[in-house]
């Protein structure tokens, strides 16, 4: 495993978010839907159903890779989380990141 890089076609990296109101944490305990959108550098979005990093009070939600074909192309990749909780929707930041390719 690589110590600071994402490669195309890894399994098992994990992915994880932080929904804030400014530095503030929202909890997202509540949350029906969770998601986390990926956008490829040729711009494709792929939405995943996120999941709970830990019970939610600390606003984090994660999202494992699971498949080979997940990590698709070489370059920087956006992401950005989705939350519906019973008073609303909100998104996190968009953060970005570099997948690089394999030997």
């Amino acid at each position: 495993m690589a110590a600071n890089e994402i490669h195309i076609a890894d399994v098992g990296t994990v992915f994880e978010v932080t929904l804030l109101d400014g530095t503030l944490i929202v909890p997202i305990n509540a949350a029906s839907i969770m998601q986390i959108i990926f956008t490829k550098p040729d711009d494709t979005k792929v939405i995943n159903v996120a999941s709970h990093s830990t019970d939610g009070t600390d606003g984090k939600m994660r999202y494992t890779i699971v498949l080979d074909t997940e990590l698709d192309q070489s370059g920087t990749w956006k992401i950005q989380g989705n939350v519906e909780l019973p008073n609303g929707r909100w998104s996190t930041d968009i953060d970005k990141f570099k997948v690089y390719e394999n030997l």
